[in-house]
C-alpha cells in the first residue's frame, strides 16, 4: 500500500484467488482467531484484498471491516461477498492516511502487507495511523517476512510460480516471477509475468514490475517500528505462532498492545 498508487491491477489482481488456491488451512488464519480472541472484537483487516480472511471471519460471527488501496481488489471482495450474502464495511484507502469512523480492539495487516511501504518515514506514519485507531489495550499484529538472509543469493531467475485452469471456461493461467534483493537498501525488487491461454491461443498477458516493491525488516528494526509508535508491549513470535520469535525465523509476527 504505497502512495496513490496501487501494485494489485489487472491480471495480478483478477487471478489473485485462482492462482493462490485453497487458503482455508493455512495456518495464519487460526492464529489471527486466537488472537482475536484473546483482544477482542471489533476487527479491522489491513490489506484485506479480496476477503480471504475477512469473508472468512464474518461468516463465523467476528465483527470485522477491511481497508486496501486497492479498488479493484476491493471490487472483487464486493462481488465475492455479495454472494455470500455478506455486506461488510470495506474502504479505500492507505495505511499512513488512514482515518476510520471507528476504533478496534484487534486490527490485523495480514501477508506482510505492511513491507509494501517503502518509504522510512511513510512507514512511521502508517504505525502512528494504527496506532490511533486502536482502543486502549487493543493490539496490532502484523507479520514481517525475510526477505533476504546472510547467504541467501542476490537475484533469481524466472520461474513458473503457479498454473491453475480457469473453472469457468477451462483456461490456463500462469504466473512467473523474478526478484532481485538490495541488501545495503534492504530493498526487494520484483518482475512478475502473467498469461491466459485457451486452447493454445494466448487470450490475454501483463507484465508487471516494480522497482523496487518491499521493504525488508530485521526483529529489531519491527520492533522498533512499533516502539516508536508509541506501543505499550511488544512481543516477537516465531512465524504464525505464539513461541517466542528465533534469529533464523524466516516469518516472525509482532504483537504491540496500546496502553
Amino acid at each position: 500500500m504505497q502512495g496513490n498508487d496501487f501494485e494489485y491491477r489487472g491480471l495480478m489482481a483478477s487471478t489473485w484467488d485462482l492462482l493462490r488456491g485453497d487458503t482455508s488451512r493455512w495456518e495464519d488464519r487460526f492464529f489471527y482467531i486466537e488472537m482475536i480472541e484473546q483482544f477482542g472484537q471489533p476487527v479491522l483487516d489491513v490489506g484485506c484484498a479480496t476477503g480471504r480472511l475477512l469473508l472468512d471471519y464474518l461468516q463465523n460471527g467476528i465483527d470485522i471491516d477491511g481497508v486496501d488501496i486497492s479498488p479493484e481488489m476491493l471490487t472483487l471482495c464486493t462481488d465475492k461477498a455479495s454472494k455470500l450474502g455478506l455486506y461488510p464495511a470495506l474502504y479505500q484507502q492507505s495505511m499512513q492516511s488512514l482515518e476510520l469512523p471507528r476504533r478496534y480492539r484487534t486490527i490485523l495487516a495480514p501477508s506482510s502487507s505492511f513491507q509494501l511501504i517503502l518509504d522510512p518515514d511513510q512507514a512511521a506514519q502508517a504505525m502512528l495511523r494504527l496506532h490511533a485507531h486502536l482502543q486502549p489495550e487493543g493490539a496490532l499484529l502484523m507479520p514481517f517476512m525475510r526477505l533476504w538472509q546472510e547467504g541467501d543469493p542476490l537475484e533469481s531467475d524466472w520461474e513458473l510460480m503457479s498454473e491453475k485452469v480457469r473453472p469457468e471456461d477451462g483456461a490456463v493461467v500462469r504466473k512467473w516471477s523474478r526478484w532481485r534483493y538490495d541488501p545495503q537498501a534492504q530493498l526487494e525488487h520484483t518482475e512478475d509475468r502473467y498469461e491466459v491461454s485457451l486452447d493454445g491461443v494466448v487470450l490475454a498477458s501483463e507484465h508487471h514490475r516494480r522497482s523496487p516493491a518491499t521493504r525488508d525488516y530485521t526483529q529489531s528494526q519491527a520492533v522498533q517500528l512499533y516502539r516508536l509508535a508509541g506501543f505499550a508491549e511488544i512481543r516477537l513470535l516465531s512465524g504464525f505462532t505464539t513461541d517466542p520469535a528465533r534469529d533464523e525465523d524466516r516469518i516472525f509476527s509482532v504483537v504491540g498492545e496500546k496502553g
